[in-house]
Order: C-alpha cells, then structure tokens, then sequence
C-alpha cells in the first residue's frame, strides 16, 4: 500500500531544547524516502520514529548552517553500516561542497553503498522519476540557500457517466485510454486531468521570490517559521520568516496543508505561532509541528 506522509523528526532552529531536537524530516513517497535537513541527532530521531537508513533514498540539504547538516554524518555512515541494498542520492548547494565533504568523510568508515552527488546551482529540476520530479528554487540567507519542491506528474481520471454515454466499457476502456481515441471518441471527452500531488519544503529564508515559487499550489507546504511576528525585523535580518509570513505565503499561493517548523529557543508557547498564522488570514489545515509526529499529504480533492 502507497504512503504519502511527512515524519517530523526535529523542530528546533539554532539551538535545540528538551522537547525539540534539531531539525530532520523525512518524507515518505510512496516506496521512497527522501531525508530533508538532518540536523544533529537525526539518527536517534529516526530510530525513535520507526524510520530505517533503508528508508532514505535521498538526502535534500538546503545549507550548511550546522542545524541543518550536522546529522549527515551519522546517516551517511548508518546507510553504509546497513548496506543499503539502493543508490541513495544527495543534493545540496554547489557552493557548499567543501563542507558536504568534510561531512561525509568526517571520520573513517567502510563505503559498501553508492552515494550519487547531485548539487543544486540554480532554480530547476534536479532530479525525475516516474513517481515525481525534484525542483529546487534559490532562497535569500546570508548562507547560499535553495528550498525543495515534488512535483508529481498530472494523471488522467476516466469519468464513468460520459464512458457509459458513448457506450464505452471493458477492454475499451483501456484501449481508449492507451490510444486516445476510440470509434471517434477522444480521451479528453470521456476523462480529466487528474492534478498531480505538490510538497515544498522551504528552509532558512526571508520572504522572495524562490519562496513563493516553492509554494505555489502545494497541497503539503512545510515551511520555517523561526519567528514570531513581533520580531519581524530579527527575521529580516538573520534571514528567516515569522509565522505571519509563513501563513501569507501559503494563502496567497494556495497551500492546503501549512506546516509550520524550525522554532527559535526564545518562544515557549506553540500555540502563539498557529494564532498569529490564523491572524494572517490563513484557513486552510495548518499543523504546529512537534517531533516524532506523522502529517499525512492530503488527500486528493
């Protein structure tokens, strides 16, 4: 059975706390896993949340801030340890190779899988495969920063009523969707698209244009929100986003589901953060996110 979810594995931005650990998510694509952001204790995180090295398919690093890579170590090692039977593939922004390798060959360890490297050096698609296509847009941080995007591939959806109309049932039903036409009925008379699935994650960021483009029709948007409106200024200049931000983002771009993560040390109420999204006149589904929890992509309209 297909599983479409996010696994929260940390929350916190710069310095984790008793309840939030450095960040880490993994998103679960049907039969793939791509590990977004492995903050350190990513490995413990994941071994808390029933996620496997196996699990991992790719690694989506947005910077080199050290709460954003510090667990790549331990992962890269840990799919090694477990010889993982795939390829795993790893993206990340070409102007941080240096430190991508350091990571990767922090200390001494047997390589027994390959590690693909495919760095991000501009705005567009970085990797496709019949399940989804990887997108990647710039962002503005005072490290290089680039913001992820899957898309998923629009489908056709047969209308029964209109098949049923033209007389079209059983093997023509196939036939038609195969070829396009049949006995003078085209697909598009008896079908509609049906719109492919969009998930964004978008990291260490002031508000710009890479911002809005990750977002744009996501029904999954996870998205920092490392402040709270008050402290906008502190945002703009440390380059990140308040929740206020996050949540116009998502509604002036049509999210459905806004998750909102990557908190500062400085705000002890939660709650604080989904009230001055709802204030920004976001009213889609909105999750606060805490470690270890599970958020579903949402279900097709």
């Amino acid at each position: 059975m297909s599983v479409r979810e996010l696994v929260v594995l940390g929350t916190a931005s710069q310095v984790p706390t008793r309840h939030r650990n450095h960040n880490g998510y993994l998103l679960r694509w049907d039969g793939e896993g791509i590990l977004f952001d492995p903050g350190e204790g990513t490995q413990r995180q994941m071994l808390r949340a029933g996620v496997a090295a196996h699990d991992v398919n790719r690694i989506c690093i947005t910077h080199f801030h050290g709460d954003h890579c510090l667990g790549l170590p331990g992962v890269i090692q840990r799919i090694n340890l477990d010889r993982v039977p795939h390829p795993v593939t790893a993206h990340y922004p070409r102007s941080g190779r240096a430190f991508f390798d350091r990571l990767r060959y922090a200390t001494a360890y047997r390589e027994t899988v390959a590690l693909e490297e495919v760095p991000a050096d501009a705005d567009g698609d970085l990797a496709t495969t019949p399940a989804y296509t990887l997108q990647t847009r710039r962002l503005s941080h005072p490290v290089e920063s680039f913001g992820y995007r899957l898309v998923e591939p629009d489908g056709i959806r047969m209308l029964p009523a209109e098949l049923a109309a033209h007389g079209i049932s059983g093997p023509d039903v196939g036939r038609i969707r195969r070829e396009g036409a049949l006995g003078g009925v085209t697909l598009a008379e008896v079908s509609e698209v049906r719109r492919g699935q969009r998930c964004a994650f978008v990291m260490d960021t002031r508000l710009c244009e890479g911002v809005y483009a990750l977002a744009e029709g996501c029904d999954l948007l996870v998205v920092e929100s490392t402040f709270l409106d008050e402290d906008a200024p502190l945002a703009e200049e440390h380059g990140h986003l308040t929740a206020g931000q996050a949540a116009r983002v998502a509604r002036e771009s049509g999210v459905r589901h806004l998750l909102l993560t990557h908190f500062s040390q400085r705000y002890t109420d939660p709650g604080e953060f989904e009230r001055q999204a709802r204030a920004a006149g976001y009213e889609g589904e909105l999750t606060v996110a805490r470690d270890l929890m599970r958020v579903p992509v949402p279900r097709r309209r």
